[in-house]
This record gives structure tokens, C-alpha cells and sequence, in this order.
């Protein structure tokens, strides 16, 4: 599988000809969705889905489906069954990868701000499996291969995302979700991170943005 580096939290998988983009939103290289058979969206803040984006590819390409929560899919209303509603426990296929769905809300970012549903990706299985936690905290109930790591975001500080990382252990960590640090900041979090997965055996690294990278 190749995994493309799309912008903050948008990720583009390729396996056997077949191209899965998650959460192309409003920070996100418009030319992530060039070619896309699926799209799977974790919630609906902008930085993860842009509507009219999603919408003018699917007009451009009739075989494009799309896989989100259901306040996502509301919004995406009219495509009919080219949008199936997804949760926890969830599993389908995406012609020949096999997808599950983990999770149910959004991390807290402040007990006054409403908590929104949240669905993580697995993508793929054992020790190829690539997981997309979206803006959560969400341990899958199955090994994860390469666990995409949001980085930064105003509802976690860099000791929770290396606890995270941690109890996940997965074989390797892909930075996603960096989009509010600047270079400098990327550059600490990175240290950090790199330093404090070590001793779970996990691989961190950054994935620069239009990056690609084959994962084995």
C-alpha cells in the first residue's frame, strides 16, 4: 500500500490499483481526490470534510462512494446510495480492502463546546493495517500496522498523543493533523514523539505534505 500525504489530516491510500482518500477537508491538497474510488470521512469539522469539494467529485466521477457517520452523510444528502451511514463495529469492503470502523465521539476540546461524532478508519488488516483515529483517542479492537498520528490539535497536548501512540503500539507512527503548528513546533513535537515511541518498538516519523511513502 502507498500512503500520500494530503495536507493536516487528509491521507490518500493505494493498493492494487485502488485509491482511498480520508478526510479531504478544507486544509487539503485539492488534487487529493484526482482518481478516488472511496472516501471515507471520520466528522464533519472543516478541516476533515469540505462538502462542496466532495461534491464536485462525485459529479466529476459517477463511481465515487463515500463512507462517513451519519451527521456527515446528511450533509451529503442527495447522493442517494453512494453514501453509506457507518459506526462502531462497522466493517465493509472497498473493492477487495476490507475497512472497520472504530470509534463514536470526538475528543473533548472544552465542556462548552458540543462533542461531535467521530468514526476512526482501519484500513487493511494485521500488521498492514493503517488506522485513521480522526480527532480522537480511539484504540481499535484489532492490531493496527501503521497508526496515523494526529500530531497536534486544540483538544490534546503532546503528552496524550505520546501516551496514545503508546498504548496502540503499532510498528510504525505517520504524522497527520499538524496543520496548526509552525515549523519550529512540528520540529519539537517530532523530537519528542520520535524519542518517547522508541521504547514500544514503534517507528515515528513526518510525512511531508504531497510526501508518499510505501508501507510493507
Amino acid at each position: 500500500m502507498r500512503l500520500t500525504r494530503c495536507g493536516h489530516a487528509c491521507v490518500r491510500l493505494e493498493q492494487d490499483g485502488v485509491v482511498i482518500v480520508i478526510d479531504p477537508g478544507t486544509y487539503s491538497d485539492a488534487r487529493a481526490l484526482d482518481g478516488a474510488h472511496a472516501v471515507l470521512v471520520t466528522h464533519e469539522h472543516v478541516d476533515h470534510f469540505h462538502e462542496p469539494v466532495l461534491r464536485a467529485a462525485a459529479e466529476a466521477r459517477p463511481g465515487l462512494r463515500f463512507w462517513a457517520n451519519r451527521s456527515v452523510a446528511d450533509q451529503l444528502g442527495g447522493l442517494g446510495g453512494r453514501v453509506t451511514v457507518v459506526g462502531d463495529g462497522d466493517a465493509f469492503d472497498i473493492e477487495g480492502i476490507g475497512v472497520q470502523a472504530h470509534g463514536e465521539l470526538h475528543a473533548v476540546v472544552h465542556p462548552d463546546l458540543p462533542q461531535v461524532t467521530n468514526v476512526g478508519f482501519l484500513v487493511g488488516e494485521g500488521d498492514a493495517a493503517v488506522f485513521h483515529p480522526g480527532d480522537a483517542f480511539t484504540v481499535p479492537a484489532a492490531p493496527v500496522g501503521t497508526l496515523l498520528l494526529p500530531v497536534h490539535g486544540p483538544w490534546s497536548k503532546t503528552g496524550e498523543v505520546i501516551d496514545y501512540a503508546r498504548e496502540i503500539k503499532p510498528r510504525s507512527a505517520l504524522s497527520i493533523h499538524d496543520g496548526g503548528l509552525s515549523e519550529s513546533g512540528n520540529a519539537l513535537a517530532d523530537h519528542m514523539l520520535e524519542a518517547c515511541l522508541r521504547d514500544v518498538g514503534a517507528d515515528y516519523q513526518r510525512v511531508a505534505a504531497e510526501a508518499g511513502i510505501e508501507l510493507t
